[in-house]
C-alpha cells in the first residue's frame, strides 16, 4: 500500500510540474494534483510515530 501511495504522490507532482510549464495552465488539475499529493503526504505521516511518544508514556504513570 506505501508503494501504491508513493507512486500515486509521485505522479500527482509530475503533472502538477508539467501543467506549469504549459502557457496557459489549468489551475483546477494544478490544484487537484497538489491536493492528492497532501492525501498521501498525510496518509504516509500518519503511520509515524511521535518523537515524544516515550514522554507522552511515562507521564501517564
Amino acid at each position: 500500500m506505501k508503494k501504491i501511495i508513493i507512486l500515486m504522490m509521485f505522479v500527482a507532482i509530475l503533472i502538477a510540474f508539467y501543467e506549469q510549464q504549459k502557457t496557459t495552465s489549468n489551475v483546477y488539475i494544478t490544484v487537484g494534483a497538489i491536493a492528492i499529493f497532501m492525501y498521501g503526504m498525510m496518509r504516509l505521516s500518519a503511520k509515524t510515530p511521535s518523537k515524544n511518544q516515550n514522554k507522552n508514556e511515562e507521564d501517564a504513570e
